[in-house]
C-alpha cells in the first residue's frame, strides 16, 4: 500500500522548478500570484512534501501568512495584467 505522504503530484516536478525560481527572485506581483496560484493547487493533496515545505518556506521569508498573501493576489488581480495574453509569463491551472 502506498504512503498517502509519497504521493507525487502530476505537476510536482515543474512545479519545484517554479518554487526554487521564487526563492532566487524574490517577491514581485508576478511571483506572489504564482505562488497563490501553487497553494491553491496543493491545497488537500496528500504528498508533495517537497513542494509544501518550499511553499511554506516562501513564506517565511516573505513575512506573509496565506491570508495575506490572498488578500494580496486578489488585489493584484482586481488590477489585472499580471498574466498577460502573449506573454511567457502565463498561468498553468493544469
Amino acid at each position: 500500500m502506498t504512503n498517502p505522504q509519497n504521493l507525487q503530484h502530476p505537476r510536482e516536478a515543474q512545479d519545484r522548478l517554479v518554487l526554487e525560481r521564487l526563492l532566487q527572485e524574490g517577491m514581485s506581483d508576478y511571483n506572489l500570484a504564482e505562488l497563490a496560484r501553487l497553494l491553491i493547487r496543493y491545497d488537500g493533496f496528500p504528498g508533495a512534501e517537497t513542494n509544501k515545505k518550499l511553499m511554506a518556506e516562501l513564506l517565511e521569508k516573505w513575512q506573509l501568512t496565506e491570508e495575506e498573501l490572498f488578500e494580496r493576489t486578489r488585489a493584484i488581480h482586481a488590477r489585472g495584467g499580471v498574466y498577460k495574453v502573449g506573454s511567457d509569463k502565463r498561468e498553468d491551472w493544469t
